[in-house]
């Protein structure tokens, strides 16, 4: 990244609040200055913010070749960063849409070095001790998981493995490597069936309803035991139903998309009511980001839209992008399910200047006009090509055009000797 590029990079990336552009005169270069004009007074989090780091990185990104990993890689490609994947390429769904997704970032950052990806279990340590000795990354963004309220019921070893067992791998080898930075995905499942209005991280979630929330909330306590131990920074990002373009084929955007754009039937659980805080991919991304670059010694954060949409609303905004009328078979709730959602963003908002921007309405235009792009079959992969409005200004203009051609590397391996 040329010195032009970071400074671009880090006008961007420090407006993290609505009267930045009032405020612009007032601005300094340096980056305390910067955050203390833009946090709220009042906010009980001035003390906490910390410098967002500018400049190049190496990041390690498990689950790359996922939606929200592969997206994370993209951004983080865009701006000029180094990116090592780890991804295992189970079939929790159709691994073509992974390889597209390998594929689509493999063609656009093909220069040797920019791009690095190694296809194996996280949970491996041989495997990926070797990996951390080869690349040595400074950074690591960890989005692998097996995912899932429901088939966690039906299997909870394999979440436990997946889950538990790979972070600890990643979080161990971290410490011993002297990474920088270790942010990772845990979920607004751990919630459990709160009754708060907006969802806070300051909420007790020790009662979580499904193997899979319990994971995640495994994984946010042994993160601060390594921050503890080892003072491995760490921040835990709990995604709050995560959509968009090259979405994951088992969540509801993605199915209720393409069944009622084919005049299939959808199956709705309970009477409609139960609400979900939808949030696109492009503002989960900027979150991501945003952690990624500020070092936070232990920080959990939502990152969610802030509002909430009900599943019969939903419906009513698939139906009026796709032109068609739903074909509604009516089930009971299911086990494990929460009736409602919705995150309170004011951590994320004071401490890492993230605001999400796309509503639901607009994400699901923008989803069904992928779908429909793709021959109304959204599996075949592809999708949009990043941006610096896609990311939130986190590309600069002039590195948007896949400035970093060259060659890559994929090392296909079961183990690294």
């Amino acid at each position: 990244m040329t010195p032009e590029n970071q400074q671009q990079y880090y006008n961007n990336n420090i407006q993290i609040c609505s009267d930045v552009s009032e405020s612009s005169s007032s601005i300094g270069e340096d980056a305390t200055d910067v955050m203390s004009v833009c946090s709220n007074s009042s906010s009980k989090y001035d003390d906490l913010v910390v410098s967002p780091h500018v400049g190049h990185k190496k990041v390690l990104v498990t689950g790359g070749a996922g939606f929200v990993g592969s997206s994370v890689a993209e951004a983080l490609l865009a701006r000029g960063d180094d990116v090592v994947i780890v991804d295992e390429m189970n079939d929790y769904y159709d691994v073509n849409m992974k390889e597209s997704n390998l594929r689509r970032l493999q063609d656009m950052y093909p220069r040797e070095g920019r791009l690095v990806v190694y296809r194996g279990n996280i949970c491996d340590l041989t495997l990926m001790r070797s990996i951390f000795e080869n690349e040595r990354p400074g950074w690591v963004c960890h989005m692998a998981a097996r995912a899932g309220v429901r088939p966690s019921i039906d299997d909870p070893f394999i979440y436990i493995q997946s889950n538990i067992v790979g972070t600890t791998v990643l979080m161990e080898l971290s410490a011993k490597f002297d990474v920088r930075n270790f942010v990772f995905a845990s979920s607004s499942s751990v919630y459990g069936g709160s009754k708060s209005t907006y969802f806070s991280e300051d909420e007790n979630v020790d009662n979580p309803v499904s193997p899979y929330a319990a994971t995640k909330k495994a994984c946010e306590l042994l993160a601060y035991t390594y921050h503890h131990l080892y003072k491995l920074n760490l921040s835990a990002l709990r995604f709050f139903t995560v959509y968009g373009p090259r979405g994951r084929p088992d969540m509801a955007p993605y199915q209720f998309v393409d069944k009622i754009s084919r005049g299939a039937e959808i199956q709705k659980f309970g009477d409609g009511t139960s609400s979900r805080d939808y949030t696109y991919i492009s503002d989960i991304v900027d979150g991501v980001v945003r952690s990624i670059d500020r070092p936070y010694p232990y920080q959990v954060f939502n990152l969610g839209k802030g509002d909430g949409t009900s599943l019969n609303d939903f419906i009513g905004i698939v139906e009026k992008h796709t032109g068609m009328t739903a074909r509604v078979r009516q089930l009971p709730d299911q086990a494990g399910d929460v009736p409602y959602t919705c995150a309170s963003v004011e951590k994320a908002r004071a401490l890492l200047g993230y605001e999400a921007t796309v509503s639901f309405d607009e994400g699901i235009r923008r989803t069904v006009e992928w779908y429909n792009s793709r021959g109304g079959n959204g599996e075949r992969g592809g999708g949009v090509i990043a941006t610096p409005s896609m990311f939130n200004g986190y590309i600069p203009t002039d590195m948007a055009d896949n400035d970093f051609a060259g060659l890559s590397r994929v090392v296909s391996v079961d183990r690294i000797q």
